[in-house]
């Protein structure tokens, strides 16, 4: 069957433009995301480390839930759930509705939360990854403890975390489809309308399998590219 390649063309008659489009709300809801589980991860990795017995079941907790269930359950529990929440807190204060939630700022939370609790896990082990020595050493120097969690902690830190942080990044992207269900127009959305526009299923879908693997590619690139400038002096010391 003969393809009619103008069909993903940025004209009025293609769909190149609002594909376009879809994978950049993709990427921005993926960072967001990201960015989200990044903070509570640190948080959780505080939590567990640092922090005393009831905050450290609590992060537990916290990591034991959101591990366990369901992505899709989460984005509908924060889409349609918290809508029926925002509902109820409008109609109590007395507003007039309706009342609705933002796809995108649910898909973020839901998409966010669940990466935190994987990404404690990655910065619980970079951090276990310091040796002990290193962090002798600077304390009898005289450096108290916010100098060295900013000067010694973080650095080495971040450096042993950034692989885990990538391959983390690389779920968010994906489990972004998932947000598709919200009525977020992101790239899984658009195909979906585009496959049934046009009737093109497997032509579309192949499409948007594409894009996805272009911006995971580009990712693990900028991703690898940040690893060797990170560990540049280290390799260094090494030869």
């Amino acid at each position: 069957m003969a393809i009619d390649w103008q069909i993903l063309g940025f004209g009025d008659e293609g769909w190149g433009g609002v594909l376009l489009n879809a994978a950049t709300v993709t990427v921005t809801v993926s960072l967001c995301a990201w960015m989200l589980g990044a903070i509570l991860g640190s948080l959780l990795c505080w939590m567990q480390i640092g922090g005393g017995r009831w905050q450290q079941r609590l992060a537990n907790g916290y990591i034991t839930l959101f591990r366990g269930v369901p992505e899709l359950l989460v984005i509908y529990l924060f889409y349609f759930g918290g809508r029926q929440v925002v509902s109820f807190v409008g109609e109590s204060l007395g507003l007039q509705g309706p009342f609705d939630v933002n796809g995108f700022v649910a898909g973020a939370i839901a998409i966010g939360l669940i990466s935190g609790a994987y990404q404690s896990s990655v910065f619980r082990g970079a951090l276990y990854a310091i040796p002990k020595g290193t962090l002798e050493a600077a304390t009898v120097t005289g450096m108290g403890r916010l100098m060295l969690f900013r000067r010694m902690i973080v650095p080495q830190a971040l450096k042993t975390a950034l692989p885990g942080m990538g391959n983390q990044w690389q779920s968010v992207i994906k489990e972004s489809a998932l947000v598709s269900v919200t009525g977020l127009v992101e790239t899984m959305n658009q195909i979906s309308t585009a496959s049934n526009s046009t009737q093109m299923p497997f032509f579309f879908y192949s499409v948007g399998a594409v894009i996805y693997l272009i911006i995971t590619t580009c990712s693990d690139f900028v991703f690898r590219y940040v690893e060797k400038v990170a560990m540049r002096g280290q390799q260094r010391a090494r030869l």
